[in-house]
């Protein structure tokens, strides 16, 4: 087995984690390969760049946060090999493993005692005078939103063709299941039992309360409209890329073709660590 391991890389605590846990793989007949920025400082033989590291591997752990997981997880989806999220703090929705954690989780992993999740994400086709200007996956969310002082966007959303309404609000969140406990919960939409077959649709502070979030299947294809004559619309790609739109920009979500192949956590299932990020009960 080959383990590949990548940190966010302005952590100190990283560098000394890898460490130790490449010394403890070695011990075991374990071959790792650690991304260049980690791997150099700590003198790690097999050290290549992140972009790279996935086709030396066939598990990727992931040291840091949410934020960290779903970078590599938007690099390490093509290669259709398990990602495991360790957190660096507490716990996250995606990093489900604490370093106390850490050793007894690779060991299942090591002695193949563990259980992959599929984990659905969507594509963002961005469609400008007939020409597509950019294609993105994402796996919690696609966002159209107005800049700090830009003025209410007015959208217009279509499903599987037929216009389903046009509103205005500060934005529109299009979420997988696995979102549903990012941006778009904050915004008032549902939690969604992470492997379901869904999209949501949820309006950021509507205009008008009676546009309310809406759950669609994956399998249909939603098309969204800027009507806003503004420089000052963006859409964000799982809170981590940006591109500005304009006027009569059409955005297509779909389900994508590839997918996140998440190792389970071997110490909680999913509603101990909602009820533990969420702090219901307290």
């Amino acid at each position: 087995m080959r383990i590949g391991i990548i940190g966010k890389t302005n952590k100190q605590e990283v560098f000394g984690i890898t460490d130790d846990l490449c010394k403890w793989l070695k011990e075991r007949g374990i071959e790792t390969y650690v991304e260049s920025e980690i791997g150099f400082k700590i003198g790690h033989l097999n050290s290549i760049p992140r972009e790279r590291l996935p086709e030396h591997s066939d598990v990727v752990l992931v040291f840091g946060g949410d934020g960290t997981f779903l970078d590599v997880a938007r690099l390490v989806c093509r290669y259709n090999i398990p990602i495991l999220g360790v957190n660096l703090g507490g716990l996250g929705f995606l990093t489900e493993i604490t370093t106390d954690e850490l050793r007894p989780a690779v060991e299942e992993i090591i002695n193949g005692n563990y259980v992959v999740e599929k984990r659905e994400m969507l594509t963002a086709t961005i469609h400008r005078d007939a020409e597509i200007i950019g294609d993105y996956s994402v796996l919690n969310d696609v966002v159209i939103n107005k800049g700090v002082v830009a003025r209410i966007i007015d959208l217009a959303i279509y499903i599987d063709g037929s216009h389903v309404t046009s509103f205005r609000a500060d934005g529109l969140i299009l979420s997988t299941p696995t979102g549903s406990t990012a941006y778009s919960l904050s915004a008032g939409g549902p939690i969604v039992y992470p492997t379901l077959p869904l999209t949501l649709i949820t309006p950021i502070s509507p205009h008008t309360l009676t546009n309310r979030p809406l759950v669609v299947s994956n399998e249909t294809v939603i098309k969204v409209k800027i009507l806003t004559e503004t420089m000052d619309v963006y859409l964000t790609l799982d809170g981590q890329v940006g591109v500005t739109l304009k006027k009569n920009d059409e955005i297509e979500v779909r389900k994508s073709d590839t997918y996140v192949k998440m190792i389970r956590s071997p110490f909680r299932d999913y509603f101990t660590i909602l009820k533990t990020k969420l702090m219901w009960g307290k």
